[in-house]
């Protein structure tokens, strides 16, 4: 899960397993696979940072 900001300043959390794809024209829109769309403050490049960030701490072992 991701921690997004819509454009109002509330806070949404997303799972990030169900974004279809991140678009900036020029806001940043998150298509998610359900086929709702999200739009946030975070830039896509941001957005995708998030997403490494997360599947990095699911994915991490613990040596």
């Amino acid at each position: 899960m991701i921690e997004v900001t819509r454009l109002n300043d509330s806070k949404v959390i997303i799972n990030a397993e169900l974004i279809e794809k991140v678009e900036e024209a020029p806001d940043t829109i998150i298509t998610l696979t359900s086929g709702n769309k999200l739009i946030v403050k975070e830039s896509r490049q941001e957005v995708r940072n998030l997403v490494i960030l997360y599947k990095k701490e699911i994915y991490r072992q613990d040596l």
